[in-house]
């Protein structure tokens, strides 16, 4: 008979805890209620979200559903708009599903500046003086970045990640190419505060940026391999969109055929199904298959 009403109690306090919740839920988009327990709730829910998605290996499941999502987030922000993480990881998601699946310019720039500004909101949250770092002077710029400490890495990151795709999304502007300049010191300022950060994500866009434009435009191809060798060691080869990246701009720029080929083929011998970065390999496989086929027209 205890045992029987000791579990009624638990069973009682169970579905009570799970009307509680299905009520900050609901309260959470009509009121301000629940609204200091769904703050954190919401960053852990966000943060398991993105895990989620990047541990996905359906593209196409990831590209149905995943508009959804992000529309959950923007109702999530309307009504906790001073929480970084969560901003931080919509500018992250926003990213993401517009560098894999959108192909209308017009779309993905409104996806690249929706973005763009999440990022801006969540540093501005967190230093005040940060929030004219896009619109400041260069100088004002370099000066807010050099203070910058490690605890601020994600932030910062973020903005960087962001910046970059609103670059790519408006490259037929001059003044947005311009912005790269802000993206190399973003990112080395990331490395220098935690190298590690994500596995050394940082040194992808370095690469990237260093290896960008032929030499006789500024190009620093010699610098970018560093920068690329860099991100696959601290990655441990897990992330196989470096390789992708590193065969594509670094050796095509100098057509060195049998760098290109091994580290594409490195890429299709590998499982992409790794933890944090299955998304991402599985489209890199994609990607590396493609550059393959085509080389031959390219050599």
């Amino acid at each position: 008979m205890i045992l029987h009403q000791m579990a009624n109690h638990s069973l009682r306090r169970f579905l009570l805890t799970i009307v509680i919740f299905v009520f900050c839920i609901i309260n959470l988009f009509l009121s301000s209620g629940c609204a200091i327990i769904m703050s954190s709730a919401t960053s852990d829910m966000m943060e398991h979200l993105s895990s989620t998605i990047l541990n996905n290996d359906d593209l196409p499941m990831v590209k149905a559903g995943a508009p959804a999502y992000l529309l959950m987030i923007d109702s999530l922000i309307s009504k906790d708009p001073k929480n970084k993480a969560l901003l931080a990881n919509a500018a992250m998601l926003y990213t993401a599903y517009s560098d894999l699946f959108v192909k209308d310019r017009i779309r993905s720039k409104k996806m690249a500046q929706k973005a763009l500004n999440y990022a801006n909101q969540a540093i501005c949250l967190e230093k005040k003086d940060a929030c004219m770092l896009k619109s400041g002077t260069f100088e004002d710029f370099e000066k807010i970045i050099s203070k910058m400490k490690k605890k601020q890495v994600p932030l910062l990151f973020s903005l960087g990640n962001a910046w970059s795709a609103w670059i790519m999304a408006n490259k037929d502007d001059f003044n947005a190419i311009a912005d790269m300049a802000h993206i190399e010191m973003i990112m080395k300022k990331v490395v220098e505060l935690d190298d590690a950060y994500k596995e050394g994500a940082a040194y992808l866009y370095l690469g990237t940026l260093a290896t960008l434009l032929p030499p006789a435009l500024g190009g620093k191809p010699e610098l970018g391999k560093q920068y690329f060798e860099k991100a696959v060691a601290s990655s441990h080869g897990k992330n196989l969109m470096v390789k992708v990246i590193f065969a594509k701009l670094y050796a095509k720029m100098i057509f060195d055929r049998k760098l290109h080929d091994q580290l594409l083929e490195e890429v299709i011998a590998t499982d992409p199904k790794i933890k944090g970065y299955t998304l991402v390999n599985t489209w890199a496989k994609i990607q590396a298959q493609e550059l393959i086929d085509s080389a031959d027209d390219y050599f």
